[in-house]
């Protein structure tokens, strides 16, 4: 019987949590990398940028029309992790992926295009940096010109797609888990 009372299984408070994200980085060599084109809604941003430092992303380009994290509303759902996740506006797809490159990052598109591969085959191995596009059209064509690779995430329900939002959060857990698992 499980409950309460079961040993081990108590929620971890702040120094466990702590230790517990501390030997997590330790396992973890990757460097990671986002590009984010054109989300214009400041709690996709804000979710964005919280996720990014969660799964210990060390820079975010953000390209096009794309909403900053210094705008009003960002913060209250990137709750306080704006600090912990460099930025910079990058200018266009194009600029935000050659600045990618120059960190030297492979940039792989989150997308549904005709040759994307499933997330769980993608080139996500070593140095890579993840693009994601705009809540309505998604990542613009000149960004798919640019990426080395196109990853799609599988889905079996009735709906098309994710929020751009959760779908960056899904493609950072793949990227750290295939390190992690490898």
């Amino acid at each position: 019987m499980s409950g309460p009372t079961t040993p081990g299984r108590r929620q971890l408070r702040g120094t466990d949590v702590k230790r517990l994200n501390r030997d997590w980085r330790r396992r973890t060599e990757a460097r990671l990398g986002l590009l984010v084109e054109s989300v214009t809604q400041p709690f996709n941003t804000g979710s964005i940028v919280r996720s990014a430092a969660a799964f210990g992303v060390e820079r975010v380009w953000f390209a096009g029309n794309a909403t900053p994290p210094t705008q009003k509303g960002v913060d209250k759902t990137a709750l306080g992790t704006l600090r912990l996740v460099p930025w910079e506006h990058a200018g266009s797809a194009a600029d935000a992926a050659a600045a990618v490159r120059k960190e030297g990052l492979r940039l792989v598109a989150i997308e549904l295009t005709g040759d994307a591969v499933p997330l769980h085959e993608a080139p996500l191995d070593g140095d890579v940096c993840l693009a994601v596009g705009g809540e309505d059209h998604g990542c613009s064509p000149a960004l798919l010109a640019a990426a080395d690779a196109v990853a799609y995430i599988p889905q079996i329900g009735r709906v098309g797609s994710l929020n751009v939002a959760v779908a960056t959060a899904i493609a950072l857990a793949e990227a750290r888990r295939r390190e992690w698992t490898s």
